[in-house]
């Protein structure tokens, strides 16, 4: 029979049980912050996009009434993916979706800035509020604010 003597022996089990659960709140809360962050990343980049259409749309329109209207109409296409895109107003006048589109005749002051020189653009502005995929307490809560602006040019005599 043999003795082992239990004292000279360190005990090592456990160890990656306890390891693991100091680790899995860090991992999982990277995790969902890499995951938020590059839900904003996504967010970000479909409003620049929603702006692109909907100032390429404005800038072909005849009319200055129109612009509103079109440029909603092309940002809400292009938004329509977004997690809160169900609440949407169709007019994209309040709420998580703010479009402001302008055309400017012959070089005029417009309330979008269009740039200096341009004798005819279209400025379009999106704005769109987006919820968060996981709300962290005390830390981050609410919208994020995500705010585009686009201009084309209007070549030739667009109006």
């Amino acid at each position: 029979m043999r003795l082992v003597n239990q004292a000279s022996k360190p005990r090592r089990r456990g160890h990656a049980v306890v390891e693991t659960a100091l680790m899995v709140p860090w991992i999982f809360f990277l995790f969902i912050g890499v995951l938020d962050f590059g839900f904003y990343g996504y967010a970000s980049i479909a409003t620049a996009n929603a702006a692109r259409a909907a100032a390429l749309r404005t800038s072909t329109s005849k009319s200055a009434a129109d612009d509103d209207a079109l440029a909603c109409l092309h940002a809400l296409g292009e938004l329509s993916m977004m997690p809160n895109s169900f609440g949407f107003d169709v007019t994209c006048a309040s709420g998580d979706l703010v479009v402001d589109a302008a055309l400017c005749p012959g070089g005029a002051v417009c309330s979008l800035a269009c740039p200096s020189g341009d004798a005819n653009c279209a400025a379009v502005r999106v704005t769109y509020s987006t919820p968060q995929l996981v709300p962290i307490p005390g830390v981050l809560m609410g919208k994020l604010v995500i705010a585009r602006t686009a201009t084309m040019r209007i070549k030739g005599d667009g109006f």
